[in-house]
């Protein structure tokens, strides 16, 4: 899968990178739950993402949910490409944290 959680930061950094589909979402979901069970926060890297599915697009969703309720610091950093911000307007994430 196209993604890399970075942890030299202070606030880890998770980059995803191409497609993040259903056949990529277990990985996902395992870099994601260990970015949380650190408790340092989360940066998320959409940058060089050119798809999200509605299974990448949950698991985004569901995590910065997670972090909210333990008061775990979340945020999308760098610029998201039009075709993710469209796509997850479509599919109903408008509240989705975006720069």
């Amino acid at each position: 899968m196209p993604a890399v959680l970075d942890e030299t930061d202070t606030i880890p950094l998770l980059r995803i990178e191409g497609e993040a589909d259903i056949s990529t979402a277990a990985e996902l979901k395992a870099l994601l739950l260990k970015a949380l069970a650190a408790r340092k926060g989360l940066r998320v890297s959409l940058e060089k993402a050119t798809e999200l599915d509605i299974t990448a697009m949950q698991l985004l969703v569901a995590t910065e949910r997670d972090a909210a309720k333990s008061s775990t610091p979340f945020s999308i950093e760098g610029r998201v490409p039009d075709d993710i911000s469209v796509a997850m307007a479509h599919a109903g994430f408008r509240k989705f944290p975006v720069p």
